[in-house]
C-alpha cells in the first residue's frame, strides 16, 4: 500500500501507481523525492563498474549532485507530449523510499516502444528488488499503457542489470557505445516484445491511476 503521505495530485502522471507483493512504484512527487535525498547524498554510484552513461547527475559531487538530480527530474516531469514522455517513479519498500524506476516513450503513438531506467540504494542491492522493479514497470508498460515492445540498455559489465533482462525473457538486440565518466564503453542492448512478456505475465501486480494518465501522454486506452 502507498505510504500515508501520498496525496492525490492535479497532474495525472504523479498519481500512477504500480503495486507488487514486495514493493510499490509511486509517481515521483516532490514529497517522495525528498525522501530519496539522503540516498542521493550518500551516493548511488560510488565505485566502478560505473552503471550510468553520460551525462549523469548522480556522478557529480555534493552538493551539486542533489541539486542537479532534482533539476533533472523536475525538467523531465515537465517535458511531456505526444512525441516524448518520461514517467518517474519512486520505489517504496516497507514504507521506505529506496530508489527510482522510470518509463520512457519516444514517438510512442507510431512505434509503441518504451525503454526503462532505474537505480536502487546500494545497501539494498542483491535482494532481488531490481528484478521486482522491472517486473512492475513492464506490467505498467504492457498491461497499462499498451506497449508493443520494451527495451533496456546496460554496460557490458553491469551484471545485475543484464541478468535481470535475461531472467525476464529479454533477447539481445545488438550493441551500442557510450561514455561513462568520460570513458568509452560498450552497451548491451536488450528487447522484449508484448508476446514474450505475456508468457511470464504475473497476476499479482496491480495498477492505479493509469486511465487518467493516458490522455496526458497522448495515448488511447488499450484495447
Amino acid at each position: 500500500m502507498p505510504p500515508p503521505d501520498t496525496a492525490v495530485s492535479s497532474y495525472p502522471p504523479l498519481n500512477v501507481q504500480v503495486h507488487t507483493p514486495r514493493l510499490s512504484l509511486l509517481g515521483a512527487t516532490d514529497a517522495l523525492l525528498e525522501r530519496l535525498v539522503p540516498t542521493v547524498r550518500k551516493g548511488v554510484a560510488t565505485e566502478p563498474p560505473w552503471p550510468f552513461d553520460d551525462p549523469m547527475s548522480l556522478y557529480e559531487d555534493e552538493p551539486d549532485r542533489t541539486w542537479a538530480w532534482l533539476r533533472r527530474v523536475w525538467a523531465g516531469r515537465g517535458r511531456v507530449d505526444d512525441n516524448f514522455w518520461r514517467l518517474y517513479f519512486v520505489v517504496v519498500v516497507d514504507g521506505q523510499a529506496v530508489g527510482m524506476q522510470d518509463l520512457i516513450g519516444s514517438d510512442f503513438a507510431t512505434f509503441g516502444t518504451v525503454t526503462t531506467f532505474s537505480w536502487l540504494d546500494p545497501d539494498l542491492r542483491g535482494r532481488g528488488l531490481g528484478k521486482e522493479m522491472r517486473h512492475a514497470i513492464l506490467h505498467l508498460a504492457f498491461d497499462g499503457i499498451g506497449a508493443r515492445e520494451a527495451g533496456s540498455d546496460a554496460f557490458f559489465d553491469n551484471q545485475a542489470s543484464n541478468r535481470v533482462s535475461q531472467a525476464l525473457g529479454y533477447e539481445r538486440n545488438g550493441i551500442d557505445r557510450a561514455t561513462r565518466r568520460g570513458e568509452a564503453a560498450e552497451l548491451l542492448r536488450w528487447r522484449i516484445t508484448r508476446e514474450q512478456w505475456a508468457k511470464g505475465r504475473r497476476d499479482d501486480i496491480t495498477l492505479a491511476g493509469v486511465a487518467e494518465c493516458l490522455p496526458v501522454l497522448g495515448i488511447p486506452s488499450p484495447a
